[in-house]
Protein backbone atom coordinates (compact mmCIF):
# COMPACT_ATOMS: atom_id res chain seq x y z
CA UNK A 1 0.00 0.00 0.00
CA UNK A 2 2.68 2.16 0.76
CA UNK A 3 4.80 1.40 -2.52
CA UNK A 4 1.46 2.48 -4.41
CA UNK A 5 0.97 5.75 -2.42
CA UNK A 6 4.65 6.14 -3.05
CA UNK A 7 4.07 5.72 -7.01
CA UNK A 8 1.04 7.88 -7.17
CA UNK A 9 2.73 10.95 -5.86
CA UNK A 10 5.73 10.45 -7.72
CA UNK A 11 3.29 10.43 -10.58
CA UNK A 12 1.13 13.05 -9.65
CA UNK A 13 3.45 15.78 -7.82
CA UNK A 14 5.22 17.28 -11.11
CA UNK A 15 1.71 17.36 -12.88
CA UNK A 16 0.38 19.00 -9.70
CA UNK A 17 3.33 21.85 -9.28
CA UNK A 18 2.21 22.31 -13.58
CA UNK A 19 -1.90 22.60 -12.42
CA UNK A 20 -0.88 25.24 -9.51
CA UNK A 21 1.35 27.26 -11.75
CA UNK A 22 -1.65 27.81 -14.39
CA UNK A 23 -3.77 28.20 -11.71
CA UNK A 24 -1.85 31.17 -10.31
CA UNK A 25 -0.57 32.75 -13.18
CA UNK A 26 -3.15 32.56 -15.22
CA UNK A 27 -5.00 34.39 -12.36
CA UNK A 28 -1.55 36.81 -12.29
CA UNK A 29 -2.46 37.70 -16.11
CA UNK A 30 -6.03 38.41 -15.07
CA UNK A 31 -5.03 40.61 -12.42
CA UNK A 32 -2.98 42.55 -14.04
CA UNK A 33 -5.12 42.68 -17.06
CA UNK A 34 -2.79 41.26 -19.70
CA UNK A 35 -4.87 38.19 -20.27
CA UNK A 36 -7.49 39.56 -23.28
CA UNK A 37 -3.89 41.07 -25.15
CA UNK A 38 -3.03 37.42 -26.37
CA UNK A 39 -5.53 36.40 -28.27
CA UNK A 40 -4.57 39.15 -30.97
CA UNK A 41 -1.45 36.84 -31.57
CA UNK A 42 -3.17 34.11 -32.78
CA UNK A 43 -6.51 35.38 -33.53
CA UNK A 44 -6.04 34.49 -37.31
CA UNK A 45 -6.16 30.86 -36.70
CA UNK A 46 -9.16 31.48 -35.27
CA UNK A 47 -10.80 33.80 -38.05
CA UNK A 48 -12.81 30.99 -39.47
CA UNK A 49 -13.93 29.67 -36.32
CA UNK A 50 -16.49 30.32 -34.00
CA UNK A 51 -14.58 29.55 -30.67
CA UNK A 52 -14.53 32.11 -28.09
CA UNK A 53 -11.76 34.82 -28.07
CA UNK A 54 -10.81 33.56 -24.36
CA UNK A 55 -10.03 30.15 -26.67
CA UNK A 56 -7.39 32.20 -28.75
CA UNK A 57 -5.63 33.35 -25.56
CA UNK A 58 -5.51 29.79 -24.09
CA UNK A 59 -4.36 28.37 -27.23
CA UNK A 60 -1.19 30.40 -27.07
CA UNK A 61 -0.64 29.45 -23.75
CA UNK A 62 -0.91 25.68 -24.60
CA UNK A 63 1.89 25.95 -27.03
CA UNK A 64 4.19 26.06 -24.08
CA UNK A 65 2.11 24.29 -21.36
CA UNK A 66 -1.39 22.20 -22.20
CA UNK A 67 -2.22 22.36 -18.14
CA UNK A 68 -1.73 26.39 -18.10
CA UNK A 69 -3.87 26.80 -20.82
CA UNK A 70 -6.85 24.38 -19.50
CA UNK A 71 -6.12 26.20 -15.93
CA UNK A 72 -7.04 29.52 -18.01
CA UNK A 73 -10.60 28.05 -19.23
CA UNK A 74 -11.08 26.89 -16.26
CA UNK A 75 -10.74 30.51 -14.81
CA UNK A 76 -13.27 31.25 -17.87
CA UNK A 77 -15.83 29.11 -17.24
CA UNK A 78 -15.58 29.78 -13.82
CA UNK A 79 -16.25 33.95 -14.24
CA UNK A 80 -19.17 32.40 -16.49
CA UNK A 81 -17.38 33.64 -19.68
CA UNK A 82 -17.55 29.77 -21.48
CA UNK A 83 -19.83 27.42 -21.89
CA UNK A 84 -19.03 23.64 -21.33
CA UNK A 85 -19.08 23.33 -25.04
CA UNK A 86 -17.12 25.78 -25.67
CA UNK A 87 -14.82 24.76 -23.06
CA UNK A 88 -14.76 21.41 -24.57
CA UNK A 89 -13.93 22.50 -28.06
CA UNK A 90 -11.71 25.03 -26.50
CA UNK A 91 -9.68 22.38 -24.63
CA UNK A 92 -9.07 20.04 -27.72
CA UNK A 93 -7.78 22.40 -29.22
CA UNK A 94 -5.54 23.21 -26.87
CA UNK A 95 -4.15 19.80 -27.16
CA UNK A 96 -3.02 20.52 -31.01
CA UNK A 97 0.12 22.48 -30.12
CA UNK A 98 1.60 19.11 -28.37
CA UNK A 99 1.67 17.76 -31.51
CA UNK A 100 3.88 19.90 -32.97
CA UNK A 101 6.56 20.20 -30.05
CA UNK A 102 6.58 16.52 -30.23
CA UNK A 103 8.12 16.78 -33.98
CA UNK A 104 11.47 18.83 -32.21
CA UNK A 105 11.53 16.74 -28.18
CA UNK A 106 10.39 13.44 -29.47
CA UNK A 107 9.77 12.39 -33.28
CA UNK A 108 13.06 14.05 -34.65
CA UNK A 109 15.38 13.30 -31.58
CA UNK A 110 14.09 9.19 -30.59
CA UNK A 111 11.69 8.03 -33.64
CA UNK A 112 13.91 9.03 -36.92
CA UNK A 113 17.21 7.47 -35.74
CA UNK A 114 15.61 4.37 -34.32
CA UNK A 115 12.83 3.48 -37.19
CA UNK A 116 15.26 5.18 -40.00
CA UNK A 117 14.22 8.36 -42.35
CA UNK A 118 11.08 6.59 -44.08
CA UNK A 119 9.20 4.47 -41.18
CA UNK A 120 10.02 7.49 -38.72
CA UNK A 121 8.97 10.06 -40.86
CA UNK A 122 5.99 8.34 -41.83
CA UNK A 123 5.24 7.97 -37.86
CA UNK A 124 6.10 11.86 -37.37
CA UNK A 125 3.49 12.71 -40.50
CA UNK A 126 1.07 11.02 -38.95
CA UNK A 127 1.11 13.07 -35.90
CA UNK A 128 1.10 16.16 -37.59
CA UNK A 129 -1.91 14.86 -39.84
CA UNK A 130 -3.67 13.91 -36.42
CA UNK A 131 -2.94 17.56 -35.37
CA UNK A 132 -4.41 19.30 -38.61
CA UNK A 133 -7.44 16.96 -38.89
CA UNK A 134 -8.24 17.76 -34.94
CA UNK A 135 -8.26 21.29 -35.89
CA UNK A 136 -10.67 20.81 -39.28
CA UNK A 137 -13.30 18.80 -36.88
CA UNK A 138 -13.26 21.02 -34.24
CA UNK A 139 -13.49 24.14 -36.44
CA UNK A 140 -16.52 22.67 -37.70
CA UNK A 141 -17.82 21.60 -34.81
CA UNK A 142 -17.94 25.30 -33.61
CA UNK A 143 -19.19 26.58 -36.66
CA UNK A 144 -22.23 23.78 -36.44
CA UNK A 145 -22.72 24.71 -32.50
CA UNK A 146 -21.36 27.61 -31.51
CA UNK A 147 -23.26 30.26 -32.13
CA UNK A 148 -20.22 32.90 -31.41
CA UNK A 149 -18.78 34.46 -28.00
CA UNK A 150 -16.75 37.59 -28.20
CA UNK A 151 -16.43 37.09 -23.98
CA UNK A 152 -13.11 37.96 -22.62
CA UNK A 153 -11.48 37.54 -19.26
CA UNK A 154 -12.24 41.50 -17.93
CA UNK A 155 -9.21 43.77 -18.04
CA UNK A 156 -8.74 45.89 -15.35
CA UNK A 157 -9.56 49.42 -16.96
CA UNK A 158 -11.94 50.28 -14.26
CA UNK A 159 -9.59 49.15 -11.53
CA UNK A 160 -6.70 50.79 -10.17
CA UNK A 161 -3.52 49.38 -11.28
CA UNK A 162 -0.97 47.27 -9.16
CA UNK A 163 1.80 46.00 -8.97
CA UNK A 164 3.35 41.98 -9.67
CA UNK A 165 3.76 41.60 -6.31
CA UNK A 166 0.09 42.23 -5.36
CA UNK A 167 -1.05 40.74 -8.37
CA UNK A 168 0.60 37.46 -7.25
CA UNK A 169 -0.62 37.41 -3.89
CA UNK A 170 -4.02 38.04 -4.89
CA UNK A 171 -3.90 35.26 -7.13
CA UNK A 172 -2.34 33.08 -5.14
CA UNK A 173 -5.31 33.63 -2.05
CA UNK A 174 -7.92 33.15 -4.84
CA UNK A 175 -6.92 30.02 -6.37
CA UNK A 176 -5.19 28.34 -3.32
CA UNK A 177 -8.34 26.53 -2.47
CA UNK A 178 -9.55 25.71 -6.09
CA UNK A 179 -6.10 24.38 -5.97
CA UNK A 180 -6.66 22.45 -2.73
CA UNK A 181 -9.76 20.50 -4.63
CA UNK A 182 -8.37 20.25 -7.53
CA UNK A 183 -5.33 18.09 -6.28
CA UNK A 184 -7.42 16.02 -3.82
CA UNK A 185 -9.59 14.93 -7.14
CA UNK A 186 -6.31 14.34 -9.21
CA UNK A 187 -4.69 12.13 -6.22
CA UNK A 188 -7.64 10.27 -6.13
CA UNK A 189 -8.23 9.66 -9.75
CA UNK A 190 -4.89 8.59 -9.86
CA UNK A 191 -4.66 6.37 -7.28
CA UNK A 192 -7.89 4.59 -8.96
CA UNK A 193 -6.15 4.01 -12.65
CA UNK A 194 -2.97 2.84 -10.60
CA UNK A 195 -4.90 -0.03 -8.53
CA UNK A 196 -7.08 -0.67 -11.52
CA UNK A 197 -3.46 -1.28 -13.52
CA UNK A 198 -1.78 -3.31 -10.92
CA UNK A 199 -5.05 -5.74 -10.65
CA UNK A 200 -4.75 -6.26 -14.54
CA UNK A 201 -7.31 -4.44 -16.06
CA UNK A 202 -5.31 -2.96 -18.81
CA UNK A 203 -4.33 -6.15 -20.18
CA UNK A 204 -7.96 -6.60 -21.86
CA UNK A 205 -6.12 -4.37 -24.62
CA UNK A 206 -4.49 -7.77 -25.64
CA UNK A 207 -3.01 -6.73 -29.43
CA UNK A 208 -2.37 -10.44 -30.20
CA UNK A 209 -5.78 -11.77 -31.93
CA UNK A 210 -5.44 -8.72 -33.83
CA UNK A 211 -1.89 -8.64 -35.08
CA UNK A 212 -3.02 -12.38 -36.26
CA UNK A 213 -5.73 -11.03 -37.81
CA UNK A 214 -4.44 -8.75 -40.10
CA UNK A 215 -1.22 -11.57 -40.46
CA UNK A 216 2.06 -9.34 -39.23
CA UNK A 217 4.91 -11.53 -38.81
CA UNK A 218 5.45 -13.31 -35.48
CA UNK A 219 8.54 -11.28 -35.13
CA UNK A 220 6.77 -8.03 -35.05
CA UNK A 221 4.30 -9.42 -31.95
CA UNK A 222 7.34 -8.68 -28.82
CA UNK A 223 6.99 -4.73 -30.41
CA UNK A 224 3.42 -4.22 -30.89
CA UNK A 225 2.51 -5.54 -27.27
CA UNK A 226 5.49 -3.31 -25.82
CA UNK A 227 4.19 -0.30 -28.06
CA UNK A 228 0.88 -0.80 -25.97
CA UNK A 229 2.86 -0.61 -22.77
CA UNK A 230 5.28 1.97 -23.69
CA UNK A 231 5.91 3.82 -27.61
CA UNK A 232 9.41 3.79 -26.74
CA UNK A 233 10.15 0.44 -25.57
CA UNK A 234 8.10 -0.74 -28.90
CA UNK A 235 9.98 1.74 -31.19
CA UNK A 236 13.49 0.55 -29.94
CA UNK A 237 12.56 -2.89 -30.78
CA UNK A 238 10.64 -2.62 -33.89
CA UNK A 239 13.86 -0.80 -35.58
CA UNK A 240 16.62 -3.37 -35.26
CA UNK A 241 13.78 -5.20 -37.07
CA UNK A 242 13.40 -2.93 -40.05
CA UNK A 243 16.78 -2.63 -40.68
CA UNK A 244 17.68 -6.36 -40.81
CA UNK A 245 14.82 -6.93 -42.77
CA UNK A 246 13.38 -8.97 -40.51
CA UNK A 247 10.16 -6.82 -41.02
CA UNK A 248 9.50 -4.61 -43.85
CA UNK A 249 8.72 -0.80 -44.03
CA UNK A 250 4.96 -1.19 -44.70
CA UNK A 251 4.78 -4.44 -41.90
CA UNK A 252 6.81 -1.56 -39.83
CA UNK A 253 3.77 1.02 -40.02
CA UNK A 254 1.02 -1.07 -39.77
CA UNK A 255 2.48 -2.40 -36.03
CA UNK A 256 3.02 1.19 -35.41
CA UNK A 257 -0.88 1.89 -36.45
CA UNK A 258 -1.73 -1.12 -34.27
CA UNK A 259 0.24 -0.62 -31.12
CA UNK A 260 -0.86 3.05 -31.18
CA UNK A 261 -4.33 2.95 -31.48
CA UNK A 262 -4.41 0.10 -28.65
CA UNK A 263 -2.18 2.53 -26.61
CA UNK A 264 -4.77 5.68 -27.06
CA UNK A 265 -7.09 3.95 -24.43
CA UNK A 266 -4.13 2.98 -22.06
CA UNK A 267 -2.39 6.51 -22.22
CA UNK A 268 -6.03 8.79 -21.81
CA UNK A 269 -7.63 6.49 -18.79
CA UNK A 270 -3.61 6.71 -17.22
CA UNK A 271 -2.26 9.77 -18.39
CA UNK A 272 -4.67 12.31 -19.47
CA UNK A 273 -8.22 11.55 -17.56
CA UNK A 274 -7.28 12.38 -14.27
CA UNK A 275 -5.50 15.72 -15.34
CA UNK A 276 -8.98 16.81 -17.04
CA UNK A 277 -11.48 15.50 -14.29
CA UNK A 278 -9.07 17.83 -11.32
CA UNK A 279 -9.88 20.43 -13.56
CA UNK A 280 -13.11 20.35 -15.43
CA UNK A 281 -15.01 18.20 -13.54
CA UNK A 282 -15.90 14.42 -14.45
CA UNK A 283 -18.52 14.55 -17.25
CA UNK A 284 -16.96 17.48 -18.89
CA UNK A 285 -13.01 16.04 -18.33
CA UNK A 286 -14.46 12.91 -19.82
CA UNK A 287 -15.78 13.85 -22.64
CA UNK A 288 -12.47 16.31 -23.63
CA UNK A 289 -10.34 12.77 -23.08
CA UNK A 290 -13.13 10.43 -25.05
CA UNK A 291 -13.90 13.24 -28.22
CA UNK A 292 -9.80 13.85 -28.29
CA UNK A 293 -8.77 10.03 -27.72
CA UNK A 294 -11.37 9.38 -30.89
CA UNK A 295 -9.90 11.70 -33.40
CA UNK A 296 -6.81 10.49 -32.78
CA UNK A 297 -7.89 6.71 -33.27
CA UNK A 298 -9.92 8.01 -36.33
CA UNK A 299 -7.18 9.05 -38.21
CA UNK A 300 -4.69 5.89 -37.02
CA UNK A 301 -7.57 3.75 -38.25
CA UNK A 302 -7.86 5.60 -41.73
CA UNK A 303 -4.40 5.30 -42.35
CA UNK A 304 -3.93 1.85 -40.94
CA UNK A 305 -6.87 0.54 -43.69
CA UNK A 306 -4.60 2.46 -47.01
CA UNK A 307 -1.73 0.72 -45.99
CA UNK A 308 -3.57 -2.52 -45.91
CA UNK A 309 -4.85 -2.09 -49.07
CA UNK A 310 -1.36 -1.51 -50.56
CA UNK A 311 0.50 -3.93 -48.55
CA UNK A 312 1.49 -6.99 -50.43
Amino acid sequence: MIGLFIKVLDFALPVLAMIFVGLVGTSVLVELGLMQKFSRLVSPIFAYTNLPDTCASAFLVSIGSTVAANSMLFQAKKENCLENREVLLCAMMNSTPVYFRELFTYQIPIVLPALGLMVGGFYSIVFVVTALFKILVIAIASKLFLKGNSCRIPELQNREKISLKSAIIRAFRKEFRIFLKIAGVYVIATTIIFVLQEQGFFEIFSVLPLAEFFKIPPVSIVPLTSYVASPILGISLLGPMIHSGEITNIQAMIVLMLGSMFMLPIFALRSQLPGKIAIFGTQLGFQIVIYSMAISVFVRLAILLVLLSIAP
